[in-house]
């Protein structure tokens, strides 16, 4: 318990200081750069705050001049906060709608360019949040995402939904797939409480869209990949 209390205070503390000073200085300056930065800064400060440990693996799999699709799997709420500040560059992900109403974080959440997803979506929504991730990967983001939609019970990988692997059809980006391990144990679905521990990142190698005939095909190869990797560990 106290693990999850030191780690609550500091993303509160620094997430409001990065929120209050960060929004307006980024629009001053009319890039988040700065903002990203801090709110990175505040993940890693929160995560260490909580006992845990973070091991990266395979970051010469990450191809580099580029924007691409990170894709992991899930197990645990830790797995955001120790996931994004892994990733080199700028992200932007894809998230419920509904986070965007939240005060100062929605509007973050929309400089940031993250990408607002609705359950039961309609086809001109999903069009349109296709589009916004499009034009974050333009700007020479990135784009992450859980394939699965929801955290794994058992941690065997829950069907694939296809927004990602549209999306990589359409912007023809490498996909670079990702396995998350650790964090189950550490803090476990409808649960409060955080132990310590080691969470292990590791990338592995890019599937580019342009090898596979269509998205189906490609979908499938990065969750071999994925699944192959699960069994290995």
């Amino acid at each position: 318990m106290f693990s999850a209390l030191r780690m609550l205070f500091v993303f509160t503390l620094f997430g409001l200081l990065a929120a209050l000073i960060g929004i307006p200085y980024s629009l001053l300056r009319g890039n988040i750069r700065t903002m990203y930065s801090w709110a990175m800064f505040t993940m890693r400060a929160g995560i260490r705050a909580g006992g845990i440990r973070v091991v990266i693996q395979g970051t010469e799999n990450i191809p580099t001049g580029q924007s691409c699709i990170f894709l992991s799997n899930h197990v645990s709420n830790l797995d955001p906060p120790i996931l994004l500040p892994a990733i080199p560059g700028m992200c932007s992900v894809f998230l419920k709608k509904s986070l965007m109403k939240i005060p100062f974080v929605g509007i973050a959440m929309r400089m940031a360019k993250y990408v607002p997803v609705s359950r039961g979506h309609s086809r001109a929504e999903a069009e349109q949040s296709v589009a916004i991730a499009a034009d974050a990967l333009q700007s020479g983001m990135h784009i992450f995402i859980f394939p699965e939609g929801t955290r794994s019970l058992d941690g065997d990988l829950l069907p694939f939904k296809k927004g990602a692997f549209f999306l990589a059809a359409e912007t023809n980006v490498p996909m670079v797939p990702i396995i998350i391990q650790g964090t189950t144990e550490m803090m476990r679905k409808g649960s409060q409480k955080v132990f310590p521990g080691t969470a292990t990142v590791r990338f592995l190698p890019a599937v580019h869209p342009k090898d596979f005939a269509n998205r189906e095909a490609l979908m499938d190869a990065v969750r071999q990949q994925m699944q192959a990797a699960l069994r290995r560990a």
